[in-house]
Formats: C-alpha cells, sequence, structure tokens
C-alpha cells in the first residue's frame, strides 16, 4: 500500500495559489463549481483526485476570472493541475 501522501506525490495543483491571487475563499471556488469547501481543501493539499469534469470547471473559473473572455491568454488543465510524469515510469 502507498503512503497516505501519494496523490500529492503525483499530481500538484496550483488551486491555492490561482485562488489566493483572485481574493476567492475556498467556499467560494466550491460554490461556483459545484463542491464543497471541504473538496477545494482536499484537492489544494493532494488528498483528492479531481474528476475530469471537477478540472474543467475549475480552470474554467479561472480563466473567466482572471482574462475576462480573452480566449488567448487561457489556461488549460495540466496549467491548473501538474501531473508528476516519473510516477509512471
Amino acid at each position: 500500500m502507498q503512503n497516505e501522501n501519494y496523490l500529492w506525490d503525483i499530481m500538484k495543483t496550483m488551486i491555492k495559489y490561482l485562488r489566493q491571487e483572485l481574493k476567492m475563499s475556498q467556499q467560494e471556488l466550491g460554490d461556483k463549481v459545484g463542491v464543497t469547501r471541504q473538496t477545494i481543501n482536499a484537492l489544494e493539499n493532494g488528498r483528492y483526485n479531481p474528476s475530469l469534469f471537477l478540472a474543467y470547471d475549475i480552470t474554467q473559473v479561472f480563466n473567466k476570472k482572471m482574462f475576462k473572455g480573452d480566449r488567448e491568454k487561457y489556461f488549460v488543465m495540466e496549467e491548473i493541475f501538474i501531473f508528476d510524469d516519473d510516477y509512471y515510469r
């Protein structure tokens, strides 16, 4: 069995950093994407692996708030949810 922090070793996220840049609480982000504050906290701390749909929704919230519709500047999910490729080798 892998240790309890294995998800953090595999995936890191920019959620906390981006959320704080926007002065958005965990509760506010959770409300916008339909999950609890606890889920956002677990994502930020690597204790939860998001579904593709949740990762997409979070990415879209950040894009709309940060870039106000300028799609040329939009993040792709891989810039917010960063996986360690070495884990799978």
